[in-house]
Parts: structure tokens; C-alpha cells; sequence
């Protein structure tokens, strides 16, 4: 199966970064994650985190920085890229269950989906 390209925008604020819960329906719903979702076919990085971010947050990307880290979504197609992106506006979903702020290190105390897990084990200092 083809590598699937999911974007994930790491959102920092007053020191605070933005998780949001999965809705219960879907692949690791329940678990917190990083916003973000598919690309769409030949859809930039870039432009689906952008789009993404509105849809789902109701938000605009100002700047997005370059590629953090790449994690495969274990036995699944995914390959989730977790980019820097700075944002205008206040965020509320209408996609989550529940959003957050959370300190780089209260991320792990968050039941987060496998390739968010790996991701803020860094952030955390936790490798």
C-alpha cells in the first residue's frame, strides 16, 4: 500500500503547545494528537496544513516552518510529518472532542495516538 501523507502543525503558545482529542469514530479515537489530517491528491504540505487548520480550528497559518519529524502510524499507511506552524486566532473545533494547551512537559501525562507519543518524547526531553 502507498505511503499516505498526514500533516501534523505543532502549535506553540506561552510556552504551551496545541493538542487536540480524536473524535471516538476514528483511527485512535479518544487519544490526543497534534492537529492536522490528510493531504488531499497533490495538495503541498504546506496548503494542507493550512487548510486543515481552518477547517478543523477555524484558524490561519502565518508561518509554517519546515519539516520536524516524519513517524509511520504503525501497520497503517500513514506517515505522519509534524511541522512548526505559528497561528493567528483562537482555536475551536468543531472536528475534536476537546482541544488543549499543554506544557512541552505534561504532554506524556495525555493519552496520545502512537506517532504523537513518539513525537513529544522529544519535546518532553524524553527520548
Amino acid at each position: 500500500m502507498a505511503p499516505v501523507t498526514v500533516v501534523a502543525a505543532v502549535i506553540q503558545r506561552d510556552g504551551r503547545y496545541l493538542i487536540c482529542r480524536r473524535p471516538a469514530h476514528k483511527r485512535h479515537g479518544g487519544l490526543w494528537e497534534f492537529p492536522g489530517g490528510k493531504l488531499h491528491d497533490r495538495e503541498s504540505v504546506e496548503n494542507g496544513v493550512r487548510r486543515e487548520l481552518a477547517e478543523e480550528l477555524h484558524v490561519e497559518a502565518l508561518r509554517i516552518g519546515g519539516v520536524r519529524s516524519r513517524v509511520t502510524d504503525g501497520d497503517s499507511p500513514f506517515v505522519i510529518t509534524f511541522l512548526d506552524v505559528e497561528i493567528t486566532g483562537d482555536p475551536h473545533s468543531t472536528e475534536h472532542e476537546a482541544i488543549a494547551w499543554v506544557a512541552a512537559a505534561d504532554l506524556l501525562d495525555y493519552p496520545l495516538a502512537p506517532s504523537d507519543r513518539l513525537f513529544a518524547r522529544g519535546l518532553a526531553g524524553r527520548s
